[in-house]
């Protein structure tokens, strides 16, 4: 078909006319306005996903790093793991010497399979065993000796000796050679009283415990918190140790005309001991090794603050490395606490990448030996990287991987920061969030606690609303199975816009005013 030479001319006219308009209209299309500062923001906080979050949980829980015990070389190996991820977004290491870690002194042990718990049944001439079931009704204690006891069980209430109290467990019974059991804790809870729970809580330490037993010349224990395990403990050569649960206590009462429950109500309504001789027989036996040359770390890592004026002014975000090792089968600590690591990292990474850098810095601690008598917080707030002074905030993570609601200690403590999570809850995440007060009058068992009681506000978020199937505290069934990856991910996304706020503003102060 022949094209007509006045279609033709007609064409390059109407396209010679409207040529600008459509190089514009291209232009535009090709170059979109600059994003906005909010925008910015949402892009780096998308790039946080359910599925990055739960593979950092699951690497963590790998046997490679055999439940991450502070102190051996498979903790040290995910550490490792843990700043390389730092390294690799630019977080700035502000250890040691120019490192991601933060070294301190931490003796530890490792307990191997082999250990048993018995009860040595006299039917006539002939002894029968009782032997009782790992995890189910005992677990070896995390520092305990190696080694075997055989010998009668004294009950000594909650091992306490308080002079100064005019109470003493083990006024009135010999346990010279022999087995105790007895309570955690003390009989006063420190809801009856704060002031008066102050006096007894040196006493409610596991470590005083223990060591009272020891200076009373018992060989061994077996300690009725359980059973779960822990390794936050002292450590005594010969002193062999188990945590048990209710059916070996109802064992050892049985017969003795006491019941446990009754004995342990009449200590705590009259503050005075019931000690006594079970004349029961047990056998404890651990195959353990130990270890005091052992040196801990935290892993540090820093996101400098670009104003001049605020960049001294720091927030922390924190959350426990460690786990328990093997006690002797492997701990996982999935949500306890591998999710805080996740979680942590999460909001690094989130940070890191925004084309938006916070004006003050951001610090992330993932301390060690936080299950071994919080000993890495305790070592960072008596060494810190950055003056306490000027640190407006500790936000501690503790098991905020399971659930659908979020949880937090702190925020009638400090109502001027939690007004920031209410905030970015609002406008972003929509997820039921509540908080409540903050108080540490019992066993530090947080790492929050060390930094709350050297006045830097201190807040203790968690997950909660979706029960275990069955116990995961402190034993092998916290696997990652049961990890929910949508809270972590809205945790990660509800501290980085929060905190991205805060740190935007002029001027702050989460401090109390002293009454």
């Amino acid at each position: 078909m022949k094209r007509h030479p006045v279609s033709a001319v007609l064409l390059a006219v109407v396209l010679t006319i409207f040529a600008p308009v459509f190089a514009t209209q291209n232009a535009q299309r090709q170059a979109p306005p600059p994003a906005t500062d909010e925008q910015k923001l949402l892009e780096a906080m998308h790039i946080i996903t359910d599925i990055k979050l739960y593979d950092y949980v699951k690497e963590l829980c790998a046997d490679k790093y055999a439940g991450r015990l502070t102190g051996t070389p498979e903790y040290n190996a995910c550490a490792e793991w843990v700043a390389s991820l730092l390294k690799s977004w630019g977080v700035q290491p502000v250890g040691d010497k120019g490192t991601y870690f933060q070294a301190f002194p931490n003796p530890y042990s490792l307990v191997f399979k082999g250990g048993m718990l018995s009860m040595n049944i006299a039917v006539g001439k002939d002894i029968i065993k009782k032997t009782y079931k790992y995890e189910d009704e005992f677990i070896p204690g995390g520092t305990t000796a190696s080694g075997e006891v055989t010998a009668e069980v004294v009950f000594v209430g909650y091992g306490v000796t308080a002079p100064e109290l005019g109470y003493d467990d083990y006024q009135g019974v010999d346990v010279k050679g022999k087995i105790v059991l007895m309570d955690s804790e003390v009989p006063m809870v420190a809801s009856d009283s704060s002031d008066v729970f102050r006096k007894w809580r040196p006493y409610s330490f596991h470590q005083v415990k223990l060591e009272n037993a020891v200076a009373h010349g018992a060989k061994g224990m077996i300690y009725n918190y359980g059973p779960i395990g822990n390794p936050n403990n002292s450590y005594r050569d010969g002193f062999i140790y188990h945590h048990v649960g209710a059916a070996v206590v109802a064992d050892v009462f049985a017969g003795t005309g006491r019941t446990y429950a009754d004995t342990v109500a009449k200590i705590r309504k009259d503050l005075k001991p019931q000690s006594f001789p079970t004349g029961k027989i047990m056998t404890v036996k651990n195959v353990a090794e130990r270890h005091p040359e052992g040196i801990g770390a935290n892993v540090v890592g820093a996101i400098p603050g670009t104003d001049p004026k605020l960049k001294d002014d720091v927030v922390i975000f924190g959350g426990p490395l460690d786990h328990l090792g093997r006690l002797w089968e492997m701990m996982p600590g999935a949500n306890d606490n591998a999710t805080a690591v996740a979680v942590g990292l999460g909001v690094a990474e989130a940070m890191a990448k925004c084309a938006i850098k916070p004006k003050r810095t951001v610090l992330f601690v993932f301390f060690g030996s936080e299950e071994q008598g919080v000993a890495g917080s305790d070592y960072y707030c008596e060494h810190p990287i950055y003056p306490l002074d000027k640190t407006l905030v500790f936000i501690n993570m503790e098991g905020p991987g399971m659930g659908d609601r979020i949880s937090a200690s702190g925020a009638r403590t400090y109502p001027a920061f939690w007004s920031f999570i209410e905030k970015a809850n609002q406008k972003y995440i929509h997820r039921q969030v509540s908080g409540g007060a903050t108080s540490y009058p019992g066993r530090p068992r947080q790492d929050s606690a060390r930094f709350f009681w050297k006045g830097v506000p201190s807040l203790t978020f968690g997950a909660s609303g979706k029960p275990a199937p069955y116990p995961t505290y402190h034993n092998t069934k916290d696997s990652v199975e049961l990890v929910t990856p949508e809270i972590m991910t809205d945790m990660v996304r509800l501290f980085f816009m929060a905190t991205m706020d805060l740190c935007a503003q002029d001027a702050l102060n989460f401090r109390p005013e002293k009454k």
